[in-house]
């Protein structure tokens, strides 16, 4: 029993050792040769400061839509809402925010909705939508703010992010960015 129990104690305060302090160390360290030594993108517009790696609540007609949260955007709780697709209180919540979506843009059949604007992201705090969620927005937007469409697509196709070398994942937007850009184009 000795020769299991010893071994095993000192495994696991190797992998405390490891894990609490040497690992996080090292991720710190690479951090600093990161963008903004790892601390994101931080944005500051009139006295306000923005993450835009971290979701934020658009819900005026003005705006592009940001992706609903599971956590009412709220970063210290980070959490998917944990209901399966089939569960009736998510369907309800769904379907809610599909009939207020219709009701916000009228016009836009129920089919024309992207999923990402009616469903939460896994973290809750996702701050992309799709550039098919932006497109779908375009009139609602444009007939608010006296916008010609075709300028509200220039400005889509300039925040339009590219997968991740090339490769992974699809394009996207940052509703953060393209409502700061939205806002300046005057």
């Amino acid at each position: 029993m000795k020769s299991h129990i010893l071994p095993a104690i000192k495994l696991t305060f190797i992998c405390l050792l490891f894990f609490s302090a040497l690992y996080p160390l090292l991720l710190l360290g690479i951090a600093q040769f990161a963008h903004n030594k790892g601390k994101g993108e931080i944005i500051t517009l009139k006295g306000k400061t923005y993450y835009s790696n971290i979701g934020q609540k658009f819900t005026d007609d003005k705006y592009f839509y940001s992706r609903p949260s599971a956590v009412d955007y709220n970063a210290a709780g980070a959490a998917g809402s944990n209901k399966g697709p089939t569960n009736p209180d998510y369907l309800a919540q769904v379907q809610a925010r599909i009939d207020s979506f219709l009701v916000h843009n009228p016009g836009v059949k129920k089919t024309e909705i992207p999923s990402d604007l009616v469903t939460a992201s896994g973290s809750g705090l996702d701050p992309h939508i799709s550039i098919q969620a932006a497109k779908v927005q375009l009139k609602r937007i444009s007939q608010i703010r006296n916008i010609p469409e075709a300028n509200l697509q220039q400005l889509i196709l300039t925040y339009t992010e590219k997968p991740l070398f090339g490769l992974l994942g699809t394009e996207r937007i940052n509703v953060l960015k393209l409502n700061i850009a939205l806002d300046e184009l005057k």
